[in-house]
């Protein structure tokens, strides 16, 4: 080996120890990933049995599901059968769509006999009757069954993106249930229940609001997630071997 042949040597040498330091700890980042993401399936695999188990499951009573939300503060889609007297003077819009349509869900305050409310998602009514003078027949009087699904509460805005809620306006971006039961008009010592309901499809006098506007679309892209991470830490190793072995072909 000629003396310029083995400075190029030595001067490679830190070059491809850096260069498989590297790949190591982007391979080990890759195959991290990918573990996690199989992590996220099984747990998005769970979480997708129960919501199925607990919608065909049949409803249940108030007390046993505000148990269940005390042991374990997770009730949603768990179905729930509640009677009482809508308040609907306090009714709440969340601004949602449905069907392609732009709206609002109708959330009302709905009094039950021992003198609590729970805030009932009536469904959804179009932009331009949100104002309930326009939809007198819904209004419904006196004491009402509903049955629909329990909702948890969110803790806080879920997005930045979100704009705020608008409670002068009486337009909600994201479902505050303190912020909607303060404003809804309801007594000053009144006792809330700590979960939305959301009805069910048990159609409303006059079709409005329109009922069983829960969606239930939670995605489940892990697994492909997974290959990919996997794909390119197979793809790193690939590169990786091929260029280690060039160097020894060469000689």
């Amino acid at each position: 080996m000629s003396q310029a042949s083995a400075k190029s040597s030595g001067r490679s040498r830190p070059k491809t120890a850096l260069l498989l330091g590297l790949s190591l700890v982007v391979f080990v980042i890759l195959l991290a990933l990918g573990t996690w993401q199989l992590q996220r399936l099984h747990w998005k695999q769970g979480l997708l049995q129960t919501i199925d188990q607990r919608t065909h499951s049949a409803p249940r009573p108030l007390a046993e599901v505000e148990s269940q939300f005390a042991s374990s503060g997770d009730v949603d889609y768990t179905p729930v059968m509640v009677s009482g007297t809508f308040l609907h003077q306090g009714e709440r819009h969340f601004y949602s769509t449905w069907d392609g349509a732009a709206g609002f869900d109708v959330i009302t305050p709905l009094q039950l006999d021992d003198g609590r409310f729970v805030l009932i998602n009536r469904g959804f009514v179009p932009y331009d009757l949100k104002d309930a003078a326009k939809r007198p027949q819904g209004q419904v009087a006196g004491k009402v069954t509903v049955t629909g699904l329990a909702r948890s509460p969110l803790l806080a805005k879920p997005s930045m993106m979100l704009p705020d809620n608008d409670i002068r306006k009486n337009i909600f971006y994201w479902k505050d249930r303190d912020a909607m039961s303060a404003s809804a008009g309801l007594p000053a010592a009144a006792r809330l229940v700590p979960f939305f309901i959301d009805a069910d499809k048990t159609p409303n006098p006059g079709g409005l609001p329109v009922g069983g506007v829960t969606i239930i679309d939670l995605p489940n892209s892990h697994l492909q997630y997974a290959f990919t991470w996997y794909g390119l830490a197979a793809a790193l190793a690939g590169v990786l071997i091929f260029r280690l072995r060039r160097p020894a072909k060469a000689e």
